[in-house]
């Protein structure tokens, strides 16, 4: 009997994977994660990126937070898992607009891995990019099915119900 392995990819973090029954997951807002893997290796592996393209340049280490270090972190570890580049395919999920500003980092994250994905050349297959909801993400690498369930719109409550109370006369005392 197989028993499933899993692991966490949370922001910054990326994740790789050639054993069966594995399954990777990860919530997003509007950080992305690209689950990539290729079919006949029977690798693959998913990122969790909060900023798109490089980090600044001012002397800090915050690269673990941007889309170019965390796919060229991803893409190489399936290389080195035996991954083919022409057979890779690609799936990307969230980007979406979680918070009302005047700046849509999702839109900016979703058109930065598209771009990614586009300008090396790789195969995209699938994609659930932008939105209002939050998702929560889980990646079989082995076999690249991915299942995503929606989370975090707010359902507003329902007005509350005027209940009318009628009182049954019992002697003395009175029942709601």
């Amino acid at each position: 009997m197989l028993i499933a392995r899993k692991i966490p990819v949370v922001q910054g973090d990326y994740a790789v994977s050639d054993v069966d029954g594995t399954i990777m997951s990860t919530v997003l807002g509007s950080c992305v994660a690209a689950c990539i893997f290729d079919p006949e290796a029977r690798v693959g592996g998913m990122n969790h990126f909060l900023l798109p393209g490089n980090p600044d340049r001012d002397g800090s280490d915050q690269s673990r937070r941007y889309g170019v270090y965390l796919m060229e972190m991803l893409l190489n570890a399936l290389y080195q898992k035996g991954a083919e580049r022409s057979r890779l395919r690609v799936k990307l999920f969230g980007g979406a607009r979680v918070i009302e500003s005047t700046s849509d980092a999702g839109a900016k994250n979703a058109e930065f891995a598209e771009n990614f994905i586009r300008n090396e050349g790789l195969a995209l297959v699938s994609t659930s990019l932008g939105g209002f909801q939050g998702r929560r993400i889980e990646f079989e690498p082995t076999t690249g099915k991915a299942r995503q369930k929606f989370i975090g719109i707010a359902v507003p409550e329902p007005e509350p119900r005027t209940i009318e109370k009628q009182l049954e006369n019992a002697g003395d005392v009175d029942f709601f």
